[in-house]
């Protein structure tokens, strides 16, 4: 097992637990305690745990990057309604750069009758429901797949996206504060949302309220990068506004 694949199932584990005990890690992911113990360390460093003695512990507002199977069947019923706002947005013969994720997969079925639109995204998963429509002309960047989210990244992902100038960015988001901004768990996708986000004439987070209030380990943009965050109405009133005009809720019913 990669480093990276076990690290980001230690991840896994806290998201689900809370709690999870190094010699408990050991013996379920194969390794001995000392490898273990370096996973542990470095994660506290990046500070995406909190070391205690025996194991280790979740940092209160840090998220997981959780694999796509686990992404993709939780709220589905707010997903659907955040995409269906930000899709409106969108206008026949605009170009659109969609990130990865499975929000971002749901804006790319709210888009299924656009015309003439122009698709750019470094989501397999997207690429493909995309390429199945025969409507659209479809981009997909070049790079190096993060297997456990079907992500395009890399050096090749960024200079991909430089090519282009598009009028939308729609980008997924693991964390949304109102200090931090939008952040994310994995560092190796910020170079390509970074690129996303120079590319395009306007940005578009959509997350939904699970994510507000909440901060990853790295910067993607600040607040004062982004058009509009687009999410759903469980975020009450008071979360919702120190993010102030650029917050949209979307009604399930929309």
């Amino acid at each position: 097992m990669l480093v990276s694949t076990r690290r980001r199932e230690i991840l896994n584990r806290l998201t689900t637990d809370g709690y999870v005990e190094a010699k408990e890690l050991a013996q379920g992911l194969g390794v001995d305690a000392s490898t273990i113990r370096r996973d542990l360390d470095a994660l506290e460093r990046d500070g995406q745990i909190q070391r205690t003695h025996g194991g280790a512990r979740a940092v209160p507002g840090v998220t997981a990057d959780l694999p796509y199977a686990q992404k993709v069947g939780t709220h589905l019923t707010e997903k659907a309604a955040i995409a269906r706002v930000a899709a409106a947005r969108i206008h026949d013969g605009d170009t659109v750069i969609l990130d990865s994720g499975s929000t971002t997969y749901e804006v790319a079925v709210a888009l299924r009758h656009r015309e003439e639109l122009t698709v750019i995204t470094n989501d397999l998963r997207i690429a493909e429901y995309v390429a199945g429509l025969h409507r659209f002309r479809l981009l997909v960047a070049g790079g190096e797949v993060l297997g456990s989210v079907y992500t395009l990244i890399g050096d090749r992902t960024v200079d991909f996206l430089r090519d282009f100038a598009a009028d939308w960015a729609i980008l997924g988001a693991d964390a949304v504060d109102a200090r931090a901004g939008i952040t994310n768990t994995n560092t190796l996708e910020i170079p390509v949302k970074r690129a996303m986000v120079a590319a395009a004439r306007s940005t578009i987070v959509v997350a939904d309220s699970s994510k507000f209030g909440r901060r990853a380990l790295a910067r993607v943009a600040g607040l004062d990068e982004v058009q509009s965050l687009v999410t759903d109405a469980g975020l009450d009133d008071e979360a919702g506004e120190p993010f102030g005009e650029r917050l949209i809720r979307a009604d399930a019913q929309v």
